[in-house]
């Protein structure tokens, strides 16, 4: 059971780190992490490799770029070890310059995903790149509770977004961008999750980890103008909510 006092890493690719087990362990006193992967065999691999952990979820995922490679075997496989799994991630739609050409495939498999993950039952990390306004709309139908991962996307679709319910996670390259500015004005504070994309965004001295989201934390509580203390409180506040109201047990395993 995730420590509910705990920050939660939603989206964090444990699997890509050179040495996964060491992240999991440096994180162990501050953060829960959910352990996003892109295929059902790499959630099969990594729920072997860590075992149960207390303070980490390994969530069960489609990645929108390896659509083209899934198979009816694959999405059968994914179907099968839904109920076994609490988060569903990283899921979702890509269109940008390196998503365009699958664009067919993503959606049949998106769709297929949104089918199987059943209100109140799982919560999603979901990727939405070039796709914002497709991603809200098709998860604004589903009523599905999500976070939109790492926003990069127009202004536009975040009122769709928050009229749905969704929430959006920061990362620390998200608070270092130009963009951090106008994403504090649109994203209230009441929808807002962390994440590290480790080992993909970047801190200061490497591949961001885990135990170091106090960090993101601490440049929200500047664009907010509160103290870290209040902006945790803010953070841990909306976790509790939002797993609350994507699953039928408030934190579980």
């Amino acid at each position: 059971m995730m420590n509910p006092a705990h920050l939660i890493d939603t989206h964090c690719h444990i699997s890509a780190y050179s040495d996964p087990v060491a992240i999991v362990r440096a994180a162990e006193s501050n953060t829960s992490i959910v352990a996003v992967t892109e295929s059902p065999e790499e959630y099969r691999r990594l729920r072997t490799r860590l075992g149960r952990r207390d303070h980490i979820q390994i969530a069960l995922g489609l990645h929108p770029l390896r659509s083209h490679t899934f198979t009816p075997n694959d999405l059968a496989r994914f179907f099968r070890l839904v109920p076994e799994t609490t988060w569903i991630g990283e899921v979702g739609l890509d269109f940008s310059r390196q998503g365009a050409a699958t664009k067919k495939e993503q959606l049949r498999v998106f769709d297929a995903v949104l089918t199987e993950a059943q209100p109140g039952q799982h919560p999603l990390t979901v990727h939405s790149r070039g796709a914002e306004a497709d991603t809200v709309g098709f998860l604004a139908q589903a009523k599905l509770s999500a976070v939109l991962h790492w926003y990069t996307g127009p202004i536009g679709p975040i009122d769709a977004a928050l009229d749905a319910g969704l929430y959006f996670s920061y990362n620390i390259a998200m608070v270092r961008s130009k963009k951090f500015a106008t994403l504090l004005r649109a994203i209230p504070r009441d929808r807002t999750l962390l994440e590290t994309d480790g080992p993909y965004a970047r801190a200061a001295h490497g591949p961001a980890q885990p135990h170091q989201i106090n960090e993101v934390v601490a440049a929200l509580a500047r664009g907010w103008g509160i103290s870290r203390s209040e902006a945790t409180d803010v953070i841990i506040g909306n976790q509790r909510r939002f797993i609350a109201n994507a699953s039928t047990s408030p934190i579980r395993d």
